[in-house]
């Protein structure tokens, strides 16, 4: 009934969910681009929409009582943001214990325009030698989904190519706010 619901929401709101649930086993799924709050909703509803069983680290002030519970049967993992450099360690230590197990990130990390995205999907996907997959959050086409696919090479400049190059036309709720597909770290292909 939930699923029937949160495809009705889709449909309400004139959201099309595209593309289909990864065929691997384990994945990194990019959720992007990410500018606004309403990201995570229309996110969420998409993944009870298509029953698609992924976690997701969300920033832990969001875990309070209800929202928390609501959060963690969601797929939702508090991420304490001053030990952020824990999280890369913690995903890929899921992936290593999991059997089955999908991870989504938003690189932006956060609604505002910065510089570039954060590297810890990539540094997950190359740890747990898992594919990205690539989730789009598209306003312009109000269509949402996962519709593309990169195996990671560890040539940081090709793979970024890659990746800008696929999410070039997808259009955010706040255009002016979608971060450049580069890392703030890269130097000459490494990370």
């Amino acid at each position: 009934m939930l699923q029937q619901l949160a495809r009705f929401l889709l449909w309400l709101t004139g959201w099309t969910p595209v593309g289909e649930i990864p065929d691997e086993p384990k994945a990194v799924i990019i959720a992007a681009p990410h500018t606004s709050n309403w990201d995570g909703f229309v996110g969420l509803t998409y993944k009870v929409a298509v029953g698609l069983d992924i976690s997701f680290f969300a920033k832990q002030s969001l875990f309070w009582f209800p929202l928390g519970k609501l959060l963690r049967w969601l797929g939702g993992i508090p991420l304490d943001r001053s030990r952020a450099g824990s999280a890369v360690q913690k995903a890929i230590s899921m992936f290593e214990t999991e059997d089955s197990f999908y991870f989504a990130l938003a690189p932006e990390g956060t609604r505002a325009l910065k510089g570039a995205w954060k590297s810890g999907f990539y540094r997950i996907a190359i740890a747990a030698r898992v594919p990205v997959f690539f989730g789009a959050l598209d306003y312009g086409n109000k269509r949402i989904g996962i519709t593309g696919r990169i195996d990671l090479t560890g040539d940081v400049d090709a793979d970024l190519a890659e990746i800008a190059q696929f999410y070039a036309s997808i259009e955010g709720r706040r255009p002016e706010m979608t971060t450049p597909v580069r890392f703030a770290e890269q130097k000459k292909g490494r990370l």
